[in-house]
Formats: C-alpha cells, structure tokens, sequence
C-alpha cells in the first residue's frame, strides 16, 4: 500500500517469446489463485486466445524487421506484464519488475544501505540538492550539510541526469565508499561517505509552546510504529499536554502499520474494515490498552492519501480529536503486494476500506473538522504555517 507509484505506458514495446511468456503466466496466476474461474488461455474471456498469440507474434516480427533501435528481450516480455496490467485501468494496480520490485521492498520496509541523505531535483535546471541529512548517518559524519548542490557521485557529473538513477548510484553494498563532489555556497567540497544500513527517518518531533507535542508523519512504513512510539513516549515524559499529529503530504503506507498507532491513540473498538470483490468483511480494531486522553488535532491537506485517511477517518468517527486543514485525496481502496516468485511482483488492489462509521472515501476524501487553507507568507523572515497555528489554537482552547 506505501504507495503509490504507477507506470503509464509500455517500455519499449510488446514481446517476445510469447509461449515461454504464457507459461509462465499461467504456472504463477494459478499457483496464487488469484484469477477468476478459468485462466488465461481458453476460456470465452481469455486474454490471450489464438488471434491475440497471431496479432503479438506479428508485431514481434514487425518489430524485428522495421524497428530502428537496439532493444532486449527482457524489456520487450516486461512490457507484455505491464500491458497485462495496465489493461485494467486502475492506477493503483501495478507489475514491478526485479529492479523495481527491490526498491519497493526497500521502501516498504523503511530501511535501505546508503548513505542517509535525502535529495530533491530542481525540475527546471536539472540541478540536485541535498534536502535533509539524517541524524548520525554515514552522510553527516562525512560532513554534508542541508543545502549543499551535488555536483558528482565518484567523479561522474550529475546534474539532468535522472534522480532515482542518481540514487541508485549513491545507495550500495553496505561498507563500500562512494565519493561526493559538492558545491557549498562558491566553494567546491570533495566528501567520501561509507554506506551501511540506513532507516529511513518517516517522523520527526518536538514540544511547541504552552507544551503542545507535534508530531509529524511523512509515510506509513514498517519503521514508523516504532518511532512514531519513541515520539509519543518523548513527548509525554516532557509533560505533553496536548499533541498535533501532521499528515500533511502523507501518501500513505501499511494498513497495519497505521492501524498499531492508531491503537496507541484510540479507545476499544473499530478503527477501519474492508471489503473484497466477495463481500469479505475484515476488522481491524483498537485494544484500548493505550487511551490518549489529550486534547488532539490532525492535519490534512489534499495530498494526504490511503493510510492518513484511514488515520484521519478513525480519529474523526471515534470522537477522539479534531481533523484541520483541507479535504483529503480520497483513495479508499487497499492494495496486496503478491511476489510472483522470479524477483518480480505484482501490486493489485483487493478491497475497499470503510471508516468505523462506514464510509468509503474513494474519491471524495475526508472533509476536515475544521477547514483552514494554509497561508505560508513570510513574516520578519520567518515563514509562517497557518494550519499548524489553527490546530495548536483548538488545543490551546481544550486545555
């Protein structure tokens, strides 16, 4: 579910080796059961029937006869997979391959082998900075700073060139060096940084005034229950008296997940349950052995999605605190991620989830508590975040 991310078209083209493709579609498909009564071959609704096997076996021959670049097999079969899926419609349904499938499972997973710094790539100039560094990773102890333009990874120049090859580049072996060129300012500064394993840092805290905890969540992960834990747990031994937990621009994550930090918060009962294409009702609900008794607030805006809605959705049906901000993205639907045992997998979706109050928010989104637009206008140098101010006001105002 951490996810969304969707491919829009074909790679390079469709197929080759159509009969090995077929068997091994059908050798997986049928060993997960996940296709309906039938198979792939056959029946009246088949996908591929003898005229789809002629028309693919044809554009195979076209393609090596007019085609004017080099391509691969393997891209040409991966394209198949993907058209397969793509076919559906549904842009949270999606075919991975072996490269992608093992970023995904890093993300998932919340933790990588790199360096810790996360970077972000002027869409104009092509130009790569360096967004956050994490505290105590390979990255700060080698001495790169927020802010600093990265320049070359092991003397190969960066800039306009694609960020997640870039990534791929810095990420690697753990204890293997990769060496950085940075730009500070006008000066250019050469760092090496040894990689190892890196969690990856999904929330971060602080006491605001009048000790009001704030809690921000970038996305839902293995990793995130733990030290969204670690957060609570700070907080309320500095004297929290009430707390702002930020999903802001949060696309969501693991069902599960949010559902074990949701029982930090909840009374006993229901926090979300879902349907499948059968009518299968599943209940996830809270212990009750961790009752926040605290004035709270959640911020939302029309970014936060899946995950921070089922967060957003349970606070607001239970009564427990306050949503602010904006309406959510509205994706009320849940995902599987299936290993299709080569390397690759597939992320289709398997359900619709439903408040405790029984709404379905797919395409409508939570509509917030209180609606406040976010003014982030500079004062006295100081930029501003009216949502925040809102969220801290209604708090304020409980205690």
């Amino acid at each position: 579910m951490n996810e969304e991310h969707q491919k829009s078209s074909f790679r390079k083209g469709l197929l080759a080796g159509i009969l090995m493709t077929a068997a091994i579609a059908a050798i997986v498909f049928a060993c997960l059961g996940v296709f309906r009564s039938g198979s792939l071959f056959g029946s009246s609704d088949a996908v591929l029937t003898s005229d789809t096997k002629t028309k693919l076996e044809t554009l195979e021959s076209l393609i090596g006869k007019y085609y004017l670049h080099d391509y691969t097999t393997a891209d040409m079969q991966n394209g198949l997979y993907e058209g397969l899926v793509n076919g559906l419609g549904d842009k949270y349904t999606v075919y991975y391959d072996e490269e992608e499938t093992k970023a995904l499972n890093e993300m998932t997973s919340g933790t990588y082998s790199g360096i810790g710094a996360v970077l972000s790539q002027d869409k104009t100039t092509g130009v790569i900075t360096i967004l956050t560094v994490y505290k105590d990773s390979p990255a700060e102890e080698a001495g790169i700073k927020n802010g600093d333009v990265l320049y070359k990874v092991d003397g190969t120049e960066v800039t306009n060139r694609d960020l997640t090859d870039v990534v791929k580049d810095i990420k690697g072996e753990e204890g293997t060096d990769v060496n950085l060129t940075l730009y500070r300012d006008t000066a250019e500064v050469e760092v090496t940084a040894t990689r190892r394993s890196i969690e990856i840092q999904t929330v971060d805290y602080e006491m605001k005034d009048d000790s009001i905890g704030y809690i921000k969540v970038s996305e839902f992960e293995e990793v995130t229950l733990d030290q969204f834990k670690a957060a609570l747990s700070d907080l309320e031994g500095q004297g929290m008296k009430g707390l702002v937990v930020d999903l802001r621009d949060n696309p969501g994550g693991n069902v599960d997940t949010v559902c074990d930090m949701l029982d930090q918060l909840l009374p006993k009962g229901l926090i979300v349950y879902t349907q499948d294409k059968n009518g299968k009702i599943k209940n996830y609900n809270s212990t009750g052995d961790d009752t926040f008794g605290l004035p709270l607030t959640v911020l939302v805006n029309g970014n936060s999605a899946s995950a921070s809605e089922i967060f957003a959705g349970a606070v607001q049906d239970r009564g427990i605190g306050t949503v602010v901000g904006t309406t959510t993205y509205g994706k009320g639907v849940v995902q599987s991620i299936i290993d299709l045992q080569d390397g690759t997998s597939l992320k289709v979706t398997i359900a619709e989830y439903y408040t405790p109050n029984g709404r379905n928010i797919d395409g409508i989104g939570i509509t917030p508590d209180v609606e406040a637009e976010n003014d982030t206008s500079q004062t006295d140098g100081t930029q501003s975040d009216s949502q925040l101010d809102k969220a801290l006001e209604i708090i304020r105002n409980a205690m």
